[in-house]
């Protein structure tokens, strides 16, 4: 029995990119016995998770996206043994494991969907989203997959359209289909059964579609925030009412969420990919009976600010009432937050990591962050993400955050690999390479250890109550609250000194990292460029 079931509650979940990591067998590409290998790195950062990206059987279109076989671990990877050493190596360092499922759709080389595209009778036919053309033999309707274009793809053998909202290689499983929703929830159990403590669910409002498959209206005004899309994809000039978010997912999520209660201690975080992405936030974590947390696209974007943040974070906090966020400023699809939000010193990096582990919520940190890395410039003749090969030049994919770990700043790319890497490891990424920064007392690698260390014994940031205070521009000020103890933390988010008139005076905290710290003068608070404090009031 878990100890400790609601763990998950202000946790701080690492996302290891598996691809990425650590290859251990020198072809190039990183896998399970890399991650096992490295968890000493990993619990030494004192987070609680950790989340692994996609690992299953896949032809790798969409680099695990695209799964061929959900119970099983692709060759590059691994093996299911090798998995299993994983689980129980980062149990015993106290850390959980969390993987990455992909309920919404599959790859086209599942068993499956051979057998579903074979004809429309066999045992599987219903298993995906089949749809007649029109009589002048265009697809059903108007809607667009996020990677550009339509999003129905002609099958010859069926003389129908299949929908996929990603690739053409990844079509959209019918959850309508009951029989589809029983073997997902087995394909959960399978993983649970071996000792996972969560999953983060890939484009988990995706699952459902429109049964009448009616047009999707266009977007009053163009936005990228809420989607996760750029501003050239077509994909962001619709409003999408009927491609996703259906109401029917909150009932296939309510038995999903039994499930894991079958299973005392696991938990579930959602990506939200929407147009109205915090109300759905809302909606999928309220009742404490679908998922445990969400997190959308709106901090990973390139708006920032302290007008912004506050503006997000109070959003989602009016609209989620005993729903509970997960937030994240990075991950494996999103420019590196340090190029996102042009960051130009170590010290603005810190005062946006003091933000994202102080707010309310569970928290995502994606590997390398944590070493502040920015975005790797590639040649086109490097990539490999196809979304980016589509859209190149205007935007350049997703390989730009996936490129390998630096571990070692003086061997061969980067200590990732003896092998070239399927990725090359960035030039101005060996300057922060972990042993490189593991020297230095005043290194981000060394004030994310210092602060998470430290916030791992603070229950009032864990799992305390928020609200905003007045403060001046580009500053964020808010307090947390938890059985009488308050906390206030104020950040000073510009290049230039600012005093904050606040109605008490505060303590400041002792334990922090070197970086936090203000000087009081009675209840004015002076803070530098980006500076930090944490104080008791």
């Amino acid at each position: 029995m878990n100890k400790n079931p609601d763990w998950w509650r202000g946790a701080v979940i690492y996302q290891v990119y598996p691809r990425s990591f650590f290859d251990s067998n020198g072809d190039g590409i990183g896998d399970l016995p890399g991650i096992t290998e490295k968890l000493d790195y990993i619990a030494g950062l004192n987070v609680d998770a950790i989340w692994l990206s996609p690992f299953f059987t896949s032809p790798m279109k969409d680099f695990g996206y695209d799964v061929a076989d959900y119970r099983d671990v692709d060759p590059i990877f691994g093996t299911l043994t090798d998995f299993d050493e994983l689980v129980s190596k980062a149990h015993e360092r106290g850390l959980k494991i969390m993987i990455d499922q992909v309920l919404s759709h599959s790859s086209d080389q599942h068993a499956w969907f051979k057998e579903s595209r074979a004809d429309c009778t066999n045992d599987k036919a219903d298993w995906y989203v089949w749809a007649d053309p029109r009589p002048d033999g265009t697809p059903p309707n108007n809607w667009l997959s996020v990677f550009g274009g339509s999003a129905w793809a002609w099958d010859s053998r069926r003389k129908q359209y299949y929908l996929h909202n990603f690739l053409t290689s990844q079509p959209d499983l019918n959850f309508h289909n009951e029989e589809v929703q029983n073997q997902a929830l087995s394909d959960v159990k399978f993983w649970l059964d071996r000792g996972v403590d969560g999953f983060r669910l890939d484009a988990v409002n995706f699952c459902f579609h429109d049964l009448k498959l009616r047009e999707n209206p266009a977007s009053n005004a163009i936005a990228e925030g809420s989607i996760g899309v750029r501003k050239e994809n077509p994909y962001a000039y619709q409003f999408h009412k009927y491609d996703k978010t259906q109401p029917e997912n909150l009932a296939f999520l309510q038995r999903l969420r039994a499930l894991l209660d079958e299973y005392p201690g696991t938990t579930t975080v959602g990506e939200i990919g929407d147009d109205n992405s915090l109300q759905t936030m809302a909606d999928y974590t309220r009742d404490g009976n679908k998922l445990h947390m969400a997190y959308s696209f709106d901090l990973l974007t390139e708006e920032h600010g302290s007008e912004f943040f506050h503006r997000t974070v109070s959003t989602i906090e009016d609209k989620l009432t005993d729903g509970w966020p997960c937030w994240a400023i990075g991950n494996h699809d999103v420019t590196r937050v340090a190029t996102r939000w042009q960051a130009k010193s170590d010290q603005q990096l810190k005062a946006y990591m003091a933000m994202l582990l102080t707010l309310r919520g569970s928290v995502c940190l994606y590997q390398g962050e944590e070493l502040g890395l920015t975005e790797a410039e590639l040649k086109y003749e490097d990539l490999v993400d196809p979304y980016g090969i589509n859209f190149w030049p205007e935007y350049k994919g997703r390989d730009g955050c996936r490129t390998p770990m630096v571990w070692d700043h003086q061997k061969t790319n980067g200590g990732f690999s003896d092998a070239q890497p399927w990725l090359p490891v960035y030039d101005e990424h060996y300057s922060a390479a972990v042993d490189v920064q593991d020297g230095q007392d005043n290194s981000m690698l060394a004030a994310y250890r210092a602060f998470l260390g430290w916030r791992k014994d603070q229950n009032v940031l864990l799992k305390g109550d928020i609200e905003f205070l007045d403060s001046p521009k580009d500053t964020l000020v808010y307090t947390r609250s938890l059985d009488g103890e308050r906390l206030l933390i104020a950040l000073n988010l510009s290049d230039n000194a600012s005093d904050i008139a606040l109605p008490t005076e505060g303590t400041s905290v002792s334990g922090t990292p070197d970086f936090v710290g203000g000087q009081w003068q009675g209840s004015n608070l002076n803070l530098e460029p980006w500076g930090v404090e944490i104080a008791r009031l």
